[in-house]
């Protein structure tokens, strides 16, 4: 195996997020993966290249991953890691993507000694467009780290942490963050129609929008406050709307009580 290449993987669950990771090692020219996951229509798309068993005692005999990726379901963290503890090793890292899953419970179901990284990564993954940020365990080595940091740059961009607390913010503003972008592109259509629109063009027009300011938002090197100012012409239609959305009592208080409370809920998942 080269420095380059991807070593042999097990992915635990293969749902949107799974999918989506998987997608892109394949691309990345992935020879070698086996997924756990009891539904076969979810593994359906990548027939003929990866080998799907319904459960953990279905894992081939004498099948050594490099990584195995938990993309499971919080809640069945811990009914289901033990099941992969014989696999922890110093040649194995796991990589969990599992919202609110704590590296110390983790390390507890598969053994106590195994190598965690935590991960949370969001939905533009689905387009090698996402962001993850990551934060290694006790004992993850060097060559463990570089391993999750080419897995996760396969679905966009990876930022790492030192302070595993800070992934629950995190979690509330880029885990979420795609939910509360598709929001405004929901709200800019329904007051488009309200305003007289048809709605049909009222959905293009929210959708181009939205999705046009982040194409914008990424090539530039323009803090997305200076962008904001940039549109705003004094005494103009946006200043006048800005100026409502803008209110105390609006968009700033309450997007950062909706961060503080899903940052509240990351940490009440992890016990």
């Amino acid at each position: 195996m080269t420095e380059t290449s991807l070593p042999p993987l097990l992915l635990v669950g293969c749902g949107k997020m799974g999918g989506a990771m998987l997608a892109g090692w394949l691309e990345r020219g992935l020879d070698e993966a086996v997924v756990v996951e009891p539904h076969a229509a979810a593994v359906a798309g990548f027939a003929g290249r990866v080998t799907r068993v319904p459960d953990p005692a279905s894992i081939p005999a004498g099948f050594r991953p490099g990584a195995v990726v938990l993309a499971i379901k919080p809640q069945e963290a811990a009914a289901t890691l033990p099941a992969f503890a014989r696999l922890a090793g110093p040649e194995t890292v796991f990589l969990s993507i599992m919202a609110g899953r704590a590296i110390g419970g983790m390390r507890a179901a598969l053994g106590g000694e195994a190598a965690v990284i935590r991960a949370m990564p969001n939905t533009p993954a689905a387009v090698r467009q996402g962001f993850t940020v990551a934060c290694p365990g006790p004992g993850v080595t060097a060559a463990q780290r570089a391993l999750a940091d080419r897995l996760l740059g396969a679905i966009g961009e990876v930022a790492w942490v030192e302070e595993e607390g800070l992934i629950d913010p995190v979690t509330a503003v880029s885990g979420g963050g795609p939910a509360y972008v598709f929001l405004l592109a929901e709200l800019l259509e329904k007051a488009a129609v309200e305003q007289g629109l048809p709605a049909d063009l009222a959905r293009r027009m929210a959708r181009a929008t939205v999705a046009g300011s982040g194409a914008l938002l990424a090539a530039s090197a323009e803090s997305s406050a200076q962008l904001r100012i940039n549109v705003t012409s004094p005494k103009g239609t946006t200043e006048r709307a800005l100026a409502v959305l803008m209110a105390p009592e609006a968009w700033p208080a309450a997007l950062s009580r909706a961060i503080a409370a899903a940052t509240e809920r990351s940490r009440e998942l992890a016990g």
